[in-house]
């Protein structure tokens, strides 16, 4: 294992780190709207999003900027926001777009398309577009499409920002019934899990 070089403890990189990825969303959707291109903001940023509007002392920070348009719009959206400084890249069959040319894959622009599955394995494609609400910067996933998308996709940190949004209120055990049974069969398993945690 390589050695790793630490820094000095730092609120200031702590806060520039937070603050990047709100630069970076901003710059993304500004670009798309000018260019009209039907956007919305899901995963990470939208769930913390959610939670702010309950408990900002619960808003858990993400690195990466997730953005789900029509296929239809691609090329229009990828002149977009390569007029901003994005590089558009295609790694393993997913469009992401890199903050500048040497910008990293973990704080980039994730594109995912709407009404497609992400993953052949996801038991139902992503919502449309229409799916959305506006915020004060960008547009939102409506809470149900959000919590679709963490159900579908399902890893452990989509399992995290599931708890999160129970947490504050926004889900609970009256959620199941809103789901196709593979994906309330999930949500079961995640409020059991929060219930186990806390017994």
């Amino acid at each position: 294992m390589s050695a790793v070089h630490l820094k000095d403890f730092s609120w200031e990189r702590i806060k520039a780190s937070v603050d990047a990825v709100h630069e970076r969303a901003l710059r993304a959707s500004k670009a798309l709207e000018k260019s009209s291109v039907a956007y919305v903001m899901i995963g990470g940023n939208a769930v913390a999003a959610w939670v702010s509007r309950v408990d900002l002392e619960a808003v858990r920070n993400t690195k990466d900027v997730d953005l789900l348009i029509s296929r239809n719009d691609f090329e229009k959206a990828k002149t977009a926001l390569q007029e901003v400084g994005f590089v558009h890249q295609n790694l393993a069959g997913t469009d992401v777009f890199l903050d500048g040319p040497k910008g990293s894959v973990r704080s980039a622009i994730h594109i995912v398309y709407a009404g497609e599955k992400v993953l052949p394995e996801h038991p139902l494609p992503a919502p449309n577009v229409s799916e959305s609400e506006s915020g004060p910067d960008y547009q939102i996933a409506k809470l149900d499409a959000l919590v679709l998308m963490k159900l579908n996709a399902f890893r452990l940190k989509d399992q995290v920002h599931l708890m999160d949004l129970m947490d504050v209120g926004l889900i609970d055990s009256t959620w199941v019934s809103r789901f196709p049974k593979a994906l309330a069969d999930r949500l079961k398993q995640v409020i059991e899990t929060r219930r186990n945690e806390g017994s």
